[in-house]
């Protein structure tokens, strides 16, 4: 498996090492993957594309596996090129979406260009906006606070045609192709949105349900940092769904949970973070008001029929500015990231390896400080 498989993974000869907000090339000798540091579920593969995650589920080395969420686009390549090294370039036996957000099928269209018979299946209230039938509710940029929710208004909310290859889950929560798990209705963040759970090993692929950075903050997503974290607010039109939401699948006690955005999070942090969540979900995950937050946006099998009125914005000008400041963010992105190289493209495998599980080691220890008794 190579770097590009999964967060701080490494192999090859000259290698880029990659955590979904950080990137350094070095030359390692061997392979280390996001499985064998953090000790995650072996046949869950993470890809991050620049701002979202979609996971391959699959046995590396075996031909049956099934993609979960499509990226954001110009990606189709990069998903392809993992697949290829995870599963020998076997298509997918289907693709499972959690939702179609712009970032969660931004690559959909060229991956099916290579694989024309897979089946992309996503639930029934997800259907309209797949198949050409619905645009989204737009977004609200006036909630969250930070540059990637001020930036909303310029996402593509516009909805696409998958068709023929678009089809509706099937109605007892059973996935194609994957036996030992099922699909969970989450509605919330989008009407349609669903969730994976394998009760086996209790892993949770939650979507953005909820997600494990401060996605409307581009330093949250430049750095990367995990925080227990609601559906990313400028998108979410419907926030007592996306409450009940979150307590459905905190009911369920995952051990390991991935996520849309941000990094794994697994127990005892999980636990305690995702109860957190639940317990305070009202005063930390909705904002305080918004043109969701007063009232939802109703959407039935045949798309939205009804969205609230705007809720007026007293800093309009901050939009015009959005795309000064996104050039600026990038280049901050690729200064931090110059600076991370710098301090580690002089590490062996073996150094890194260890400096990966010393920061993580830190920072779980952080957190038990923070939370004893």
């Amino acid at each position: 498996m190579s770097a590009t498989q999964s967060s701080n993974s490494v192999s090859g000869p000259a290698t880029t090492l990659t955590a979904c907000g950080s990137g350094v090339t070095i030359a390692p000798m061997q392979r280390l993957t996001d499985q064998e540091v953090f000790n995650l579920p072996s046949d869950v593969h993470r890809l991050c594309t620049v701002l979202v995650n979609c996971y391959f589920l699959g046995t590396p080395g075996e031909r049956d596996w099934v993609l979960v969420d499509a990226g954001i686009s110009m990606h189709g390549g990069k998903i392809a090129t993992m697949a290829k090294e995870l599963f020998g370039g076997a298509p997918p036996r289907c693709i499972v979406l959690t939702h179609g957000h712009f970032d969660h099928v931004g690559s959909l269209a060229a991956l099916l260009e290579r694989w024309p018979g897979v089946t992309v299946y996503a639930h029934e209230l997800e259907l309209p906006y797949l198949t050409g039938q619905s645009d989204y509710p737009p977004p609200d940029p006036t909630v969250g606070g930070g540059l990637m929710a001020r930036s909303a208004p310029l996402f593509p909310k516009h909805s696409n045609d998958f068709r023929p290859n678009i089809s509706m889950l099937p109605a007892d929560g059973s996935i194609p192709h994957l036996p030992l798990w099922r699909w969970i209705h989450t509605p919330g963040h989008t009407h349609g949105h669903i969730s994976l759970w394998r009760e086996s090993d209790s892993t949770l692929i939650a979507g953005d349900a909820f997600v494990t950075q401060k996605q409307e903050s581009l330093i949250g997503v430049i750095t990367a940092k995990q925080v227990m974290h609601g559906p990313p607010t400028y998108f979410t039109t419907d926030w007592g769904l996306a409450a009940e939401s979150v307590r459905q699948l905190a009911a369920l006690h995952p051990r390991t949970a991935f996520t849309g955005h941000g990094k794994p999070m697994i127990n005892p942090r999980l636990a305690h973070d995702l109860h957190w969540l639940t317990k305070h979900f009202q005063e930390v995950a909705v904002p305080a008001d918004g043109r969701y937050v007063r009232q939802p946006a109703l959407a039935d099998e045949q798309g939205v029929f009804s969205i609230p009125p705007k809720v007026s914005d007293a800093r309009p000008w901050i939009i015009a500015g959005v795309a000064l400041a996104a050039g600026v963010g990038t280049w901050l992105a690729v200064r931090y990231r110059h600076q991370q190289q710098a301090k580690r493209d002089s590490m062996d495998t073996a150094q890194l390896a260890a400096a990966i599980r010393r920061d993580a080691e830190v920072e779980q220890c952080k957190w038990v400080i923070e939370n004893r008794g």
